[in-house]
């Protein structure tokens, strides 16, 4: 089978595509034969070494794949050409990838496997941020940046079902438009105007409730000053490749506070409290009251290129590879 393997820390150039034998599934696993495999921001953070925990090279990447049970290991109750989503933690830049037969998600028959590809990390991640550390509640203000990626797509949804009001940021007219369709009411683009300003002249100064912040730096820190009086932000990325900081006194004498959110280690330490949402999450996306956006392909061997398309900001919605 092909696959695409971390061989050094570094640029896109350190993907490189190679062959390998299919693995064969171990008890409780199953086999998928990919079809699609979901890229993340994650992925590009730890090719560049920069991710807290990450895999050393040489290493596969991906982290989420869709595809049909191809295999079955020992003490699987599944059938082979079964429609699946894996959450894999690593290996989805494949042909073929292992993945335990407990974590599988069913597939709604009407879903594509690039849409299936692109719903559990985002789809998890953006309800968790909004909701289990977010606690937002209708008629609060949400302001969602890079809105019209992977996470910020599933967020102006899931924001604007809730009846939360949305500010929504990102660099293009183009994927503001997006974002608008999807439930963004105030569109942001951060290459022409400041959030903040934004914020205070639609908000007559007060602010937003909810910030959910996946760049770090000084959008970080920007996103604090966006905040209203006990209102909150949650952190669950750095893509700018700088954390945010915080000095405690901006927090207390205004009553902000601050959450971080990582997937993987909320599926390891309380996975009830992330996959409670996923029934519902499939429930809506199967009645079309969900989109998954999908807005790149690109075949396996072109893994490098998809990833600078992300990192260049060329993108938006989800962004999958097609083995």
């Amino acid at each position: 089978m092909k696959r695409v393997e971390v061989t050094e820390f570094g640029g896109s150039d350190a993907l490189e595509v190679t062959d390998a034998e299919k693995p064969e599934p171990g008890e409780g696993e199953v086999r998928i034969a990919v079809e699609a495999a979901g890229i993340n921001f994650a992925d590009i953070m730890q090719r560049r070494g920069h991710y807290v925990g990450g895999p050393e090279p040489t290493y596969v990447p991906g982290m989420e794949a869709a595809g049909t049970i191809d295999a079955v290991g020992d003490g699987v109750e599944r059938d082979e050409g079964e429609r699946v989503v894996a959450m894999t933690g690593q290996n989805a830049y494949a042909e073929y990838v292992l993945a335990d037969a407990q974590s599988l998600f069913a597939m709604p028959e009407e879903m594509s496997f690039d849409e299936a590809a692109g719903f559990p990390v985002q789809f998890m991640t953006a309800h968790a941020v909004l909701h289990e550390w977010g606690e937002l509640e209708e008629g609060e203000r949400v302001l969602v940046h890079a809105a019209a990626g992977g996470v910020g797509t599933a967020a102006v949804q899931l924001a604007s079902a809730a009846g939360a009001e949305v500010f929504g940021t990102a660099s293009t007219d183009e994927k503001l438009r997006l974002a608008e369709r999807l439930g963004c009411d105030h569109p942001i683009n951060y290459e022409e105007e400041d959030f903040r300003d934004v914020v205070d002249a639609e908000t007559d100064g007060e602010g937003v409730d909810l910030v959910l912040d996946g760049v770090g730096g000084e959008t970080f820190a920007r996103s604090l000053d966006a905040l209203s009086h006990f209102g909150r932000v949650v952190a669950y990325g750095a893509a700018s490749g700088e954390p945010g900081e915080v000095e405690t006194t901006r927090l207390l004498f205004e009553n902000k506070s601050v959450e971080g959110f990582h997937l993987g280690n909320a599926l390891q330490r309380d996975p009830q409290r992330v996959l409670e949402a996923v029934p519902e999450l499939q429930q809506l996306l199967a009645a079309g009251e969900l989109e998954v956006v999908v807005g790149e392909r690109f075949p396996l061997e072109d893994a490098a290129a998809a990833h600078e398309a992300i990192e260049n900001r060329e993108t938006t919605g989800k962004v999958v590879l097609n083995p």
